[in-house]
């Protein structure tokens, strides 16, 4: 509490011996004590007895006023102290509500730190959100995280999600410079390509996989996706930036979420829709009714390469274990 606020709740009788009044019951009382006391050392008398009268009349004045300023200070904190203290209560409880208004629309309700390996505190809040939507946007790079996270839950989404166009060499170049700098000086840039091209593949097979879990999952395709991932939720926003350059030495970068009053997610919800709209973007649709052939269509579509049955076991194959290994580490529900 405030020094102020602890010095207006100072009691009355404590106020008494630090004010004037204060100075002066003391005065009455030592001089009523010392006309009693040497009143008692005389003889009987004209003297003994203006002694004791004054020592008398002076302690019983001390003891009124005493009583009537304690009385008098009570009513003044009551009639003056007090509204100031509510008044005071009030102004600071709006201002709080100013304040957290403002850190509602600018500021992030959670903020995870770049780590090497996923944090299980941030993946369980993620599936509480999951849990608590009916419609989940995910834009990124392949979309596996998203998949093996559908397949966790036990729900039924309409799912939109916004994911590098394979076909590009634009659409892989942020992550890929991102993952360079993660590996060091002995990274081999056109491995890392490759290896990003297949996260792409499998990440749209694990979407196939998944498709049970929503009623449609919308996928769109882009050359140039924005590199900070973007998960959507009802009620918040999550945003990964691979774009901070001060976490690249971890493989999962710094997160924030936003809840759904602030202006980031907004801002964010509008720029999804616009990603979405695109005129040069490629789409497909799956649903729990999708064949194999009909998604080996649209896979051919989207990434200009056909693929074979043996192909899709192996992919499939690749997607589960990466399954298995995020799921472990993260720390997921079975």
């Amino acid at each position: 509490m405030p020094a102020d606020a602890e010095g207006l709740r100072t009691h009355p009788i404590q106020e008494l011996f630090w004010t004037r009044t204060g100075l002066l019951l003391l005065i009455l009382l030592v001089v009523s004590g010392t006309s009693m006391w040497t009143s008692s050392g005389l003889d009987p008398g004209t003297a003994k007895n203006l002694l004791a009268a004054l020592g008398t009349g002076t302690m019983v004045s001390a003891v009124v006023g005493f009583g009537q300023t304690l009385i008098t200070a009570t009513a003044a904190q009551r009639a003056m102290v007090t509204p100031v203290i509510e008044e005071s209560r009030r102004a600071l409880r709006e201002l709080s509500a100013e304040y957290r208004a403002l850190n509602q629309e600018f500021f992030p309700t959670h903020v995870f730190e770049a780590t090497t390996d996923p944090d299980p505190t941030f993946n369980a809040l993620m599936m509480r959100d999951l849990k608590d939507t009916r419609q989940f946007c995910f834009r990124g790079f392949s979309g596996r995280h998203a998949a093996v996270r559908l397949l966790h839950s036990h729900a039924e989404w309409e799912v939109r999600a916004v994911v590098a166009d394979p076909r590009e060499r634009t659409a892989i170049s942020g992550r890929a410079r991102h993952l360079v700098r993660n590996a060091g000086v002995d990274a081999d840039y056109e491995k890392i390509q490759a290896t990003l091209h297949e996260e792409i593949r499998i990440g749209l097979v694990g979407l196939y996989l998944a498709r049970a879990r929503c009623s449609v999952i919308d996928v769109t395709v882009i050359a140039d996706p924005p590199l900070d991932r973007l998960e959507l939720f009802d009620d918040s926003v999550w945003i990964t930036l691979y774009s901070d350059v001060a976490g690249v030495a971890s493989l999962y970068p710094r997160t924030l979420r936003f809840s759904e009053g602030s202006f980031i997610y907004s801002m964010e919800r509008a720029d999804f829709a616009r990603l979405r709209g695109a005129r040069d973007a490629g789409r497909f649709q799956i649903t729990p009714d999708t064949t194999r052939a009909e998604f080996l269509a649209h896979f051919e579509r989207v990434t200009g390469a056909a693929l074979t049955e043996k192909r899709f076991r192996e992919l499939e194959a690749k997607f589960h274990a990466f399954r298995h290994d995020f799921s472990a580490k993260a720390e997921l529900e079975a």
